[in-house]
């Protein structure tokens, strides 16, 4: 009995010191997945599979050179161009080149029949390999590997879009934002930054447009939109637009100007104060007179020169009342000029008059600005009355 107990023992301790083993591989192994993936691991794993591929390919060209082409080691190369580290991808060249020596040996001459490794084979596997080398060297010199850039676009696209979010309001308020890219981009140069202030009382909100568009201003909007959100509520409403003013100065930017409109709404009164750096008016709804009027601040443009000041105007939301909030690529287009844009706009806003503005962002960018190859951004504060209804 105690030389079967030992049996069992040393099978137990065989079989738990196993599972150690193939958890540590299995742990190994998926480390090195994820620091591939992010591009911090080594390439030697996709190094060694196109390695390997190069000779499959050279053999199945000589056993069959019709079906497959000696052109086809254009294959690893390419995928090399996307995978590897230029000096790994050397390393994949030579063995390419190694290739096209053996099959062209064994193949013969290119003169006594088709299916041969020709000088325009050599040629476009050459230029292959030179674009990918090129590729290579412009993403170590980035400092992104492939693997890690479509995440990095990514996380930058939604840190704008919530950044951008608006707080949630109270009861008898509603808001809605729609932006819109120009080009059909993730990235825009026009952006939101908002925040509840003063113990909530407070709606800040701050719409900007940033000098370009699409991916060109997509950069600079989202370190803006970042900066913005930062000064927001740390500073009274009158001393924002100075301080953003003064930030956009320091950066020193070939196109460093932008215009921006800042919102401060008393949620409890109604009462705001609208300031305005070059920006497009606003729009403001009386639901007394059903007709819209514009709420136009006087201020220059961010980024143009220091000590500007920025000069409020006042007003008040009573219940029923809209106030719209816009870029200028919404209203303004090379055949169209502002002020018959804001009258197309306002035109079609009051067709939505009737259902509160709830789902109307979107629909007047479609209806106003679909086609524009501009930015475009809408942001709506509504104070609901009592007959205010949800449109279908």
């Amino acid at each position: 009995m105690a030389a079967g107990r030992e049996r069992r023992t040393a099978a137990e301790t065989f079989t738990a010191r196993s599972k150690m083993q193939w958890h540590r591989v299995r742990t190994a192994l998926r480390r090195s997945a994820v620091d591939y993936f992010r591009g911090d691991g080594s390439d030697w794993v996709a190094l060694a599979g196109l390695l390997v591929t190069v000779p499959m390919i050279c053999a199945a060209t000589m056993v069959n050179p019709v079906w497959f082409s000696p052109a086809a080691l254009v294959l690893p190369i390419v995928a090399g161009g996307v995978l590897l580290r230029p000096a790994s991808l050397l390393g994949l060249y030579a063995a390419a080149a190694t290739a096209l020596i053996v099959e062209s040996v064994q193949l013969g001459p290119y003169t006594e029949g088709p299916s041969r490794v020709t000088p325009g084979v050599v040629l476009v596997v050459a230029a292959c390999g030179f674009f990918g080398l090129l590729i290579a060297q412009f993403r170590s010199r980035v400092g992104v590997p492939w693997r890690r850039g479509g995440t990095m676009l990514f996380d930058l696209r939604e840190r704008i879009r919530v950044q951008s979010k608006l707080p949630q309001l109270p009861h008898g308020w509603h808001r809605e934002m729609a932006l819109r890219p120009a080009g059909g981009q993730s990235f825009s140069g026009d952006f939101v930054v908002a925040a509840r202030t003063n113990g909530g009382r407070t709606l800040e909100v701050v719409l900007t447009d940033v000098s370009g568009k699409g991916m060109d201003a997509g950069s600079r909007a989202l370190l803006l939109s970042g900066a913005f959100g930062g000064l927001l509520g740390s500073l009274p409403p009158h001393a924002f637009l100075p301080a953003a003013n003064g930030y956009l100065l320091r950066q020193d930017w070939d196109e460093g100007f932008a215009t921006s409109i800042h919102l401060v709404l008393d949620l409890d009164s109604g009462d705001y104060e609208l300031y305005s750096a070059g920006h497009p008016p606003g729009l403001q709804l009386s639901a007394g007179s059903g007709r819209w009027e514009e709420k136009a601040a006087e201020g220059p443009l961010l980024g143009v020169y220091d000590g500007a000041q920025f000069d409020p105007v006042k007003g008040s939301l009573r219940p029923g009342d809209v106030l719209m909030l816009f870029t200028d690529g919404l209203v303004e287009t090379s055949d169209r000029d502002i002020a018959e844009g804001i009258d197309r706009l306002t035109g079609e806003a009051d067709r939505y008059v009737a259902g509160g503005f709830h789902g109307a962002a979107w629909h007047l960018i479609e209806a106003v600005a679909k086609d524009v190859n501009d930015d475009r951004a809408l942001l709506l504060i509504c104070r609901e009355g009592p007959t205010a209804s949800v449109a279908p």
